[in-house]
């Protein structure tokens, strides 16, 4: 065990039960196989070879939310958020700093070990794009706490509230966590105004792949975290390309993606207007046309 492990120690192979890797190596994906140079998964035990295996520990995010980074440092790139009340999988804390994978999309990476603690048990979602937590039933009183879209939370109806460990929030900006929305545009479009921030998934701002992964999400479909993993996953049917687009399609582009909000019109956030916006479909093509000779790689129809 090497020093400064706190609650994640690595395991290695028992000398009675050896890890056997034969035949070809197997590719990896290091944004979904948590493996480092000195430690691994012990779930990928038996395709690749590491100093040390961990099994993961499983525990909830505590802070309204906590940006997902790829190196032990404040300063290191931001590739995801972990929201209030989602999971996270620990293989090692050291150092402030506990590293592994969130548990809806297994994207790996850094968080502060004091933005998580142990895992929630939600019974609630917020599915307004900011929702206020009160300190009584009653929105006169003081409020203590303003959570993200996406922020999970064991609560029980009270009074038209919410009522939950942190405080009241009004029933009309949370939805059961077992509810699906109906419309994933609908959740889009109440993110327009936010600010683009990379890495982002709803609090403080999104990225192109975090906007529609927290959209899809809500309507009950799983999305990977990035955009070339969206398009590889296979969401949705090929659009026709002389089929007439419509509200719900997806539409990728090189490194971006975005989603129609009806037959001429995208909503996505992008660091040109650094927002979420809506613009028509053919002023975003003709801004990336003289940079790509294809603006659009491809047409994804989520809905029949």
């Amino acid at each position: 065990m090497k020093a400064g492990r706190t609650a994640e120690d690595p395991i290695a192979p028992s000398p009675t039960k050896r890890f056997h890797l034969s035949g070809p190596s197997l590719s990896f994906d290091p944004r979904v196989d948590a493996v480092r140079r000195d430690i691994a998964d012990i779930a990928l035990a038996g395709r690749l070879f590491a100093p040390h295996y961990a099994r993961p520990r499983h525990h909830g995010c505590v802070a309204t939310s906590a940006m997902l980074r790829a190196r032990p440092d404040h300063a290191a790139e931001a590739v995801s958020q972990l929201l209030l009340g989602e999971g996270f999988a620990a293989l090692d804390i050291a150092g402030g700093w506990a590293w592994g994978y969130c548990l809806h999309d297994h994207y790996v990476g850094y968080v502060p070990a004091d933005a998580l603690g142990e895992p929630v048990a939600a019974t609630h979602i917020v599915s307004a794009a900011r929702a206020l937590v009160f300190v009584g039933p009653d929105i006169k009183t003081p409020v203590v706490a303003t959570w993200p879209m996406g922020a999970r939370f064991a609560g029980v109806e009270q009074d038209g509230f919410i009522a939950c460990d942190a405080g009241y929030l009004h029933r009309r900006h949370v939805m059961r966590v077992d509810e699906r929305e109906p419309d994933a545009v609908a959740v889009a479009e109440r993110l327009i105004g936010a600010p683009y921030l990379w890495g982002g998934r709803g609090d403080g701002g999104a990225d192109c792949s975090g906007l529609i992964q927290t959209a899809l999400g809500r309507a009950g479909i799983a999305a990977p975290r990035d955009t070339d993993q969206q398009l590889d996953a296979g969401l949705g049917a090929e659009i026709r390309p002389d089929a007439p687009l419509r509200r719900g399609d997806l539409i990728f582009f090189p490194a971006h993606v975005g989603m129609m909000a009806d037959g001429e019109r995208v909503i996505h956030a992008n660091a040109y207007t650094m927002d979420v916006t809506v613009e028509p479909l053919a002023e975003l093509v003709a801004r990336l046309a003289p940079d790509h000779e294809q603006p659009i790689i491809a047409r994804r129809r989520l809905y029949p």
